[in-house]
């Protein structure tokens, strides 16, 4: 049995992505098991690791376009801190090749420039994510599995200007 105390927290950024109306893209990961969806859906935002040397504003358009198929996104904030969430203990050994207990990350709001047929799911030839839709930024935290919600509920707060009122 792992101790995920002895584990690191693996780099990644977070992309909280908005459209011109101030609604967020959320998207269903494929591969995280029902049980681990939560109530919400297991719904999330896009996010992934940073490369060794990757300044963290270019992994996070990196990430757009390898997970959700589109470079049309600027930058328009960023969360101050990293924060950090540990993986439930069924995905601890599992998830990330066994080599974290979770993750640390920096937090990115991002403005959607494209049109909605510029997100493709499927321009990645292991797509991690199954349905995307727009939802309300406060719908967030109830719409994302249990052991993110924490997260998503300071990003609620800290992205808050750009939403829709």
């Amino acid at each position: 049995m792992i101790d995920p105390n002895t584990l690191p927290y693996r780099p990644n950024v977070g992309a909280a992505l908005f459209d011109r109306t101030g609604r967020i893209f959320v998207a269903r990961r494929k591969d995280l098991p029902v049980a681990m969806r939560g109530k919400g859906g297991g719904w999330q935002l896009p996010q992934g690791g940073i490369d060794a040397d990757e300044d963290p504003r270019t992994a996070v358009l990196r990430e757009l376009a390898e997970e959700i198929g589109t470079a049309h996104a600027e930058i328009i904030g960023e969360h101050p801190d990293w924060l950090t969430y540990d993986l439930p203990a069924p995905l601890i050994g599992r998830a990330f090749g066994g080599r974290y207990r979770g993750q640390r990350q920096r937090w990115f709001a991002l403005r959607f420039l494209g049109q909605d047929h510029d997100i493709r799911l499927d321009a990645d030839p292991h797509p991690e994510f199954d349905a995307w839709r727009w939802a309300a930024l406060h719908e967030l935290p109830a719409l994302a599995p249990d052991f993110k919600r924490p997260t998503y509920e300071v990003l609620v707060a800290s992205f808050a200007a750009f939403a829709a009122g």
